[in-house]
């Protein structure tokens, strides 16, 4: 049987609101342990924000004042939570990123990493030396 995303996805989902400073949005990030946060408007995805987004800002020195909507992602790729990793998994190689936005019905539910995808590939793999 395949294992669907909801199955492996992260369910306690961060989520800020593209009015939200940017700076405010890294230390939610960072005290969550998390390397992205769901941006909605209303109860709607309208974008992500990933630690690639914050070190680019970092990096321009545009970080005072400035406001997750001018880094995020816009209208990210998302995944049904009933899809397969494996299916996950190709949406994230082919688009070249590392998060995927998982809804149910159009809603937010969760998000889902490459590294809960290598979780279900490596399960049956005992670690060197086990």
């Amino acid at each position: 049987m395949m294992t669907t995303v909801g199955e492996v996805m992260t369910a306690t989902l961060l989520t800020v609101e593209p009015s939200t400073g940017l700076a405010e949005a890294a230390e939610r990030m960072n005290d969550r342990g998390v390397g992205a946060a769901v941006v909605l408007s209303g109860d709607t995805v309208s974008g992500i924000l990933t630690e690639r987004d914050v070190l680019r800002a970092v990096a321009t020195g545009r970080v005072e004042r400035t406001l997750v909507a001018a880094w995020m992602t816009r209208d990210p790729e998302t995944i049904d939570a009933s899809a397969t990793t494996s299916q996950a998994a190709a949406i994230m190689i082919h688009g070249g990123f590392r998060h995927l936005p998982v809804v149910d019905g159009g809603k937010p539910v969760g998000i889902v990493s490459i590294r809960d995808l290598m979780r279900v590939a490596v399960e049956d793999e005992a670690p060197r030396g086990a």
